[in-house]
């Protein structure tokens, strides 16, 4: 029987929560899909109530933030803590071609959709095609020296 010699997989195992993305170690992951009409954005925030989550923009960036406290009461004693609690934030800087001005978003079980329409100069649209000889750029005829010097 053949053995596939790994020489590097222990490193790898070892410093791979090391490389992780920073987002999906900071908590907040997400999804994005652009569709014929807008950009939908999905983030994942499990563990928190819709109160903690605040959504702003402000120019093109699009700012996630959520806290989330610890509850123990004062007679009890924590044990054991892995969840994470306080602030996580995510910023995403957003195309010109978005109306920034008609985000929506809605919290459903855990996940934040944010629905950003494409702006109207950045919906897909017919240009008219001219025929003939027609110029697209209209000049003006302009008066060389001798000309004005003669008027």
């Amino acid at each position: 029987m053949n053995t596939l010699f790994a020489p590097f997989r222990e490193l790898e195992l070892a410093t791979r929560p090391r490389l992780a993305p920073v987002a999906a170690r900071a908590g907040i992951v997400f999804d994005a899909v652009r569709t014929p009409d807008s950009l939908e954005l999905s983030f994942d925030l499990p563990g928190y109530a819709p109160s903690d989550v605040e959504l702003s923009v402000d120019r093109n960036v699009l700012t996630l933030t959520a806290e989330r406290t610890r509850a123990v009461s004062e007679d009890s004693s924590l044990v054991v803590a892995e969840r994470r609690h306080g602030a996580v934030r995510r910023q995403l800087r957003l195309s010109d071609a978005l109306d920034l001005g008609a985000v929506q978003a809605r919290f459903d079980n855990g996940v934040l959709h944010v629905s950003v329409p494409l702006a109207e100069t950045a919906q897909p649209h017919k240009v008219d095609i001219s025929v003939g000889a027609t110029p697209m750029v209209e000049t003006a005829a302009v008066e060389t020296e001798d000309e004005a010097s003669a008027n």
